[in-house]
């Protein structure tokens, strides 16, 4: 459950959503009145029922490195905080009628095939900064992954651009 709220933490921050969520007893250590109301609104973008965490949970901010979890607590890494966002609308086709990339879900996969397989041949290499891989660049989106799952930065070098 504590590694589901660092991963819908994680993404809320890259994906704007209107407030959904409902509950939650939770607690700050280490954060500034801004990480509170950027931890606050990535909890409200969810649909999720934080009232069901059986538990209050303390919410760490601070330089962690990777950002992660364990029963009641939940590390987030300052950087993870300030990573911005992935320009979508909507998470993934919960407004009927937008366009395939106004949907954050879509936006997300674009970029992970863009980020892990930065080729010239890579049919998600953005031809331009609108395109749907190039919301952010390859490095940040793999180090923001990083961050997520508690795993090394896969380096590349880049085969185009």
């Amino acid at each position: 459950m504590l590694r589901r709220l660092a991963a819908v933490l994680a993404v809320a921050f890259a994906i704007p959503a209107s407030a959904q969520a409902a509950g939650g007893n939770y607690v700050f250590e280490g954060a500034s009145p801004s990480a509170r109301s950027t931890v606050r609104a990535a909890l409200n973008a969810s649909s999720f029922d934080w009232g069901v965490v059986p538990q209050q949970i303390t919410i760490h901010v601070g330089r962690y490195g990777v950002s992660h979890s364990t029963p009641g607590h939940v590390w987030l890494d300052r950087g993870l905080l300030a990573s911005g966002r992935l320009g979508a609308d909507t998470w993934c086709y919960e407004v009927s009628g937008l366009a395939h990339d106004a949907q954050g879900c879509e936006r997300f996969a674009s970029m992970v095939a863009w980020a892990y397989w930065p080729s010239k041949d890579n049919a998600y290499r953005p031809t331009s900064l609108s395109d749907e891989s190039a919301a952010m660049s390859p490095g940040a989106f793999r180090a923001l992954l990083s961050t997520v799952v508690g795993m090394p930065t896969p380096v590349f070098a880049l085969t185009s651009r």
